[in-house]
């Protein structure tokens, strides 16, 4: 008997449906592959459902996604919608609702893509970022007195429970140790000015490395972090930290590995659901021309199997996205591929479902 998963796809806006498409169409190839089963369930979502209709994220639609197997997610983005409407009331109720607080985004330069950085190739840049993602910054804890005028104030609170702090740290030891390759796992953190918020962290770090003795660990504040992921990328192995910093050195590592075209990331609950995605935005720019570059989509998608135990599908995606890089594409950028976006999805599935004869 397959294996069956039940997978909410959200398309979103601008070029989310597009790319979503053809991470479902290589999904759909897995599943002929691997014997599996995937039954997807389409939800409106995002900026043009909120303009037509003025919902953002019902109850019921979250009680129904957080029984699904994985979320599949293109974009959220409207350019007439107000910075915060989509982002608050869609992914961060995402995010809390379902308790994904473990955001991983790999950072690896695959063969075929040029890295920004001179020198540097595919053995110089593979790591991994693990960021909190439902504490810190982003909690939404603080507010706005006199607005508008010269007195105004605003202030915004950094929330971090040793309850969140500890579960993110201790994911991070464990996914250093599967990974099984430096087993170095570095905090980056700000413990000379934050003192509270990074103190925790520290302490936290210090004391559940007690129980991993095989992963040699380090600290960096996150100022010095960036200017080392540009200088020696190579010294990582897996970072973890806090869902400011991680928010902001992600897509540092998304330019290291060649941009927002081919990096993807996962929002997950280990006990739970998960989400996974482009880390790339809307670009309503490029919508309905079949021109964006899809294989961030179909990385994410690449990620989702991983995730649902299946590294035989997961590892036919890695070698057809290698393969499409390597010998099809001229550059990750819309529109200057050389193929259109659907054209790139056909290739990988043409991978997928005949592999290369290995050399």
């Amino acid at each position: 008997m397959s294996r069956q998963y039940d997978i909410a796809v959200i398309p979103g806006d601008g070029t989310g449906p597009e790319v979503v498409k053809e991470g479902v169409k290589v999904l759909n190839a897995v599943a002929r592959t691997c014997g599996l089963e995937f039954f997807f369930k389409e939800f409106n979502l995002g900026g043009a459902a909120y303009m037509e209709k003025g919902t953002l994220l019902p109850d019921g639609v979250l009680e129904e996604m957080g029984g699904m197997d994985a979320l599949f997610l293109g974009a959220i983005g409207h350019p007439d919608v107000p910075p915060g409407v989509l982002e608050t009331g869609i992914l961060l109720k995402l995010r809390f609702a379902l308790d994904l607080y473990i955001n991983l985004r790999p950072v690896v330069l695959l063969p075929g893509v040029d890295s920004p950085l001179k020198g540097k190739g595919p053995e110089e840049i593979d790591f991994v970022v693990i960021r909190e993602n439902t504490e810190g910054a982003y909690a939404g804890s603080g507010g706005v007195f006199k607005k508008g005028t010269p007195d105004e104030i605003a202030l915004q609170e950094s929330v971090n429970t040793r309850k969140g702090v500890e579960r993110c740290i201790r994911y991070a030891f464990d996914f250093c140790r599967k990974r099984d390759k430096k087993r170095h796992l570095t905090l980056c953190a700000k413990n000379n000015v934050l003192l509270y918020e990074s103190d925790l962290w520290f302490r936290v770090f210090q004391e559940i490395h007690k129980a991993y003795p095989d992963v040699d660990t380090a600290y960096q504040h996150v100022d010095a972090l960036c200017m080392w992921m540009i200088k020696n990328p190579e010294q990582f192995d897996v970072i973890v930290t806090g869902n400011l910093f991680g928010d902001i050195i992600t897509d540092i590592g998304a330019i290291l590995q060649g941009g927002l075209g081919i990096a993807a990331g996962g929002n997950i609950n280990p006990e739970g659901t998960a989400m996974f995605e482009p880390i790339g935005g809307s670009a309503p720019k490029y919508a309905g021309l079949n021109k964006i570059n899809p294989l961030a989509a179909i990385s994410a998608a690449q990620m989702m199997l991983q995730h649902l135990g299946e590294d035989q599908g997961a590892g036919l995606v890695q070698k057809a996205v290698e393969k499409v890089l390597q010998d099809h594409l001229v550059s990750l950028e819309a529109g200057r591929m050389g193929h259109t976006t659907s054209e790139v999805g056909d290739l990988v599935v043409r991978y997928i479902e005949s592999p290369p004869a290995k050399a």
